[in-house]
């Protein structure tokens, strides 16, 4: 089931889409349940906006894939590597990221976004599905240029509008064995499967809520796959996840005077 986030007569709502169009939920599903009314839209009629709105966190996980490491000349970590990005760096689908000015260099990368749907502490491995609410397509932007000049990752990960989402939740997704590829202005850039992930969802879910309280609407970003490199303002890039469609940003510059 795909569940979607968005604008209709300046007002917000949740619906389950379907084909070509899609039906208006009662309330958050997050927190009432998946309660279809009988209203149903076309999907041409509304505007996307990000899947859920992180209440609490979002946290990343840097080097998760062996290429991905290697190819920024990195170790393979042993345990998964965790960052934060506030809820401020979320954005929806198609909406145009303004780039700070301190930075010369961002990088996009195509990733599985886990949405959690439960409070969740020290989760069990095996029990991890019981607390995951769907999966949504992410694109960690990163200034790089920060990243490499700085020892934590709070600015270069976590400037406002670094954390595109979209463009809806899919709630039926095996996580295993999902091809995931972006492109820049059309040209693949990134073409992986998350059968190749240093730590897979399941893992990385459990080893989380170890240390941190997971709260309904929490985001993991799971790592992404080689190919990762730098967007010049004005080029659109579209990240990929197989069963779950595509998530479109284009980034910007602040007009000045």
């Amino acid at each position: 089931m795909r569940i979607a986030r968005f604008v209709y007569r300046d007002e917000f709502h949740y619906g389950v889409v379907q084909d070509e169009t899609i039906t208006l939920l009662a309330n958050d599903p997050l927190y009432a349940g998946i309660v279809p009314t009988t209203e149903t839209l076309k999907l041409d009629d509304v505007r996307l906006v990000t899947p859920v709105l992180p209440r609490s966190k979002v946290i990343g996980v840097g080097r998760n894939w062996e290429a991905h490491a290697e190819e920024l000349g990195n170790e393979i970590p042993t345990t998964p590597l965790l960052f934060f990005k506030p809820n401020t760096s979320v954005v929806g689908p198609d909406e145009p990221v303004m780039l700070p000015d301190w930075t010369e260099e961002v990088s996009y990368e195509a990733e599985l976004a886990v949405v959690i749907g439960r409070i969740a502490k020290d989760v069990p491995i095996d029990r991890v599905d019981e607390v995951i609410f769907g999966y949504t397509v992410g694109n960690d932007l990163t200034a790089r240029d920060t990243q490499r000049a700085e020892h934590q990752w709070a600015r270069a990960k976590g400037f406002d509008g670094s954390c595109p989402l979209g463009p809806w939740i899919e709630t039926e997704l095996d996580p295993d064995n999902l091809q995931i590829r972006s492109w820049v202005d059309g040209d693949l850039r990134q073409d992986g499967n998350t059968e190749d992930m240093i730590f897979d969802v399941a893992t990385l879910v459990s080893y989380i809520s170890e240390a941190f309280t997971l709260l309904p609407g929490d985001v993991i970003l799971t790592g992404t796959p080689a190919g990762v490199g730098e967007i010049d303002i004005g080029q659109i890039v579209e990240c990929e996840i197989e069963g779950m469609g595509t998530l479109s940003t284009t980034v910007r510059r602040p007009t000045v005077g």
